[in-house]
Parts: C-alpha cells; sequence; structure tokens
C-alpha cells in the first residue's frame, strides 16, 4: 500500500514539472516574439528615419542661384550692413550653399552644430572667406564670410561661432525665402547706341558721401558707335577715374576736374572709382553713373 501512495506521490511530482516546464517554455516564446517584433520596428524606424533625412538633405529647390534672408538669435551675429541682412544661396547638383558676409573679422570659425560638440570636432570647423564690402558713403572694408552647407530652407538650426576671444558660442540661425538672381537682360532691352555725332543727355551720380555733384546734362559723343562721355565734377580735387580697370586723367588744367570717359550703354549703371584728394590722403570713391536716353539731344 505504501509502495503504491509513493508511486502516486511520484507520478504527480512528475506532472507538476512537466506543467512548469511547459509554461516556462511558452512565457520564454513570447518573450523572444516580442523581442523579435521589437528588433523589426527598431529596423522600421532606422528606415523611416534615413528616409526623412535624406529626403530633408535633398535641396527642395532647384538647382540655380539664390538671394536668402540670413535670420540669427543675435544682434551680435548678422550679416554685414550692406549686404541688407541676406546672402547667397546657391544649389548644384541637389546640394545647397549659403554664403554670408559678416561684419568684420572678430567671428574666426562656425561649426554647423553646438559649442560643446565644436570643441571635440576641429576638422569640421566653417573656415572665413575674406569679402571687400563697400558701405553707401564709398568707403571699402575687408570682412569674413563663410560658406555654409544647407540641409534646408526655412528651418532653424544650430550653427555654433569661436571669436578672437577663443570661446565657443551657441546661436540658433535660418536662412529663409531664397529668391532667384534674375539674370541682367538689360543688354536686350538698353536703347540702340545712336548713330555717330554730338548729343546732350541727363546723367545720374549714385554713391560716395552725397556732397560730391556732377555736371547734367552733359555731352556724349558717338564715334565708330563708340560711346564717350564728359564729365564734369562740382570740385576740383579729382586727379583720376577708373572705368572697367581702366584709368582716365583730367582733360583740363584749371577749374573743376574733367574727364572724358568710355559709356557702354546707355539707362544701365555705369560704375566708376574717382580719386580725390581732397582729403588729408587721396582717397578712391566709388560711384555709378546713368545716362538716360530718353533725354537724348542732339
Amino acid at each position: 500500500m505504501l509502495r503504491k501512495r509513493l508511486m502516486t506521490l511520484a507520478l504527480a511530482v512528475v506532472m507538476t514539472v512537466s506543467v512548469f516546464t511547459g509554461c516556462g517554455s511558452k512565457d520564454d516564446s513570447k518573450t523572444s516574439r516580442s523581442e523579435s517584433k521589437k528588433t523589426e520596428q527598431q529596423k522600421s524606424d532606422a528606415k523611416k528615419e534615413k528616409a526623412a533625412e535624406k529626403e530633408e538633405t535633398k535641396a527642395p529647390i532647384e538647382d540655380g542661384t539664390y538671394t536668402a534672408e540670413f535670420k540669427t538669435d543675435s544682434s551680435m551675429f548678422q550679416a554685414n550692413e550692406t549686404c541688407e541682412g541676406m546672402g547667397t544661396l546657391t544649389v548644384e547638383n541637389g546640394e545647397m550653399t549659403f554664403h554670408v558676409s559678416l561684419r568684420s573679422k572678430k567671428i574666426l570659425n562656425l561649426y554647423l552644430g553646438t559649442a560643446e560638440d565644436a570643441k571635440q570636432n576641429e576638422s569640421e570647423w566653417l573656415q572665413p572667406t575674406t569679402d571687400t564690402v563697400t558701405y553707401k558713403d564709398g568707403t571699402s572694408e575687408e570682412v569674413y564670410g563663410f560658406d555654409i552647407p544647407l540641409k534646408s530652407v526655412d528651418k532653424d538650426f544650430d550653427l555654433a561661432l569661436i571669436g578672437t576671444k577663443g570661446t565657443w558660442y551657441d546661436h540658433k540661425v535660418s536662412v529663409r525665402d531664397p529668391q532667384p538672381i534674375v539674370e541682367d537682360t538689360a543688354s536686350d532691352t538698353e536703347a540702340e547706341v545712336p548713330e555717330d555725332g554730338t548729343y546732350t543727355c541727363n546723367v545720374t551720380l549714385e554713391g560716395g558721401s552725397g556732397r560730391a555733384t556732377i555736371e547734367s546734362p552733359t555731352e556724349l559723343t558717338v564715334a565708330d558707335g563708340k560711346m564717350t562721355a564728359e564729365i564734369t565734377w562740382s570740385s576740383p580735387n579729382y586727379d583720376y577715374m577708373i572705368v572697367d580697370g581702366e584709368k582716365y586723367l583730367p582733360v583740363n588744367t584749371e577749374g573743376n576736374s574733367v574727364f572724358e570717359i568710355p559709356v557702354a550703354a546707355l539707362d544701365t549703371a555705369l560704375a566708376v572709382t574717382a580719386d580725390t584728394t581732397a582729403m588729408s590722403t587721396p582717397h578712391e570713391i566709388e560711384y555709378t553713373l546713368t545716362f538716360d536716353s530718353a533725354s537724348l539731344t542732339a
């Protein structure tokens, strides 16, 4: 009888162990399937993230050159005043680069990311270019500019900077509202060169401090299809002019300075440089001259 009870008890133990072992295997299977699903989900999320990053990196605009607004979170970190808050966005083969001229040479490097990361990634610091800007008073200055690779436009991104004090600072910036730069088609619409002869023509002077003026109308001579204008300044202190890289000296020795310079086209701003000796040292000043075809009189 005892032996029979012992055998029954042993059988019950075996069955209990089997039940628990079976449960353990079932739980392990569930865990394995759960982990498998989790791994697959992670892979799927990684693919989506990679696809989103690729889509963001792709230029949202066609290849070409654009003007765009440079927005920052600091009044000390801005485009140079001559740029009026703008820079140049170039898109080539779907890759975007934004060039901006800054206010001075006090910002030495930029970094696409945070200041903390910049300290560890010197090889990725953006190096400056030397840009020449010309202010409204005609004076020019060399400042630093930067070519900034972009992944997107109209979105804020981290851009750290380091200055002459050697400290990195975090900033949020964005490049916004890109507008295509339209090639100058003035040559298609400008007035034709008049026939050979001598004419009078109104001329407008812009640039400099605004104190100097020129006589208008002025004499315009056309010979062999080429135009030459007589420019008479309101001062005797101009000792030469530069037009298209060529230097021209005054044609008179007394009175206000008078020059004869070539005119490439009517109704189109002609960039010239005039050197004045009125200051303590000679000083070149940038101007533009525009000759009005509607006022042309033989």
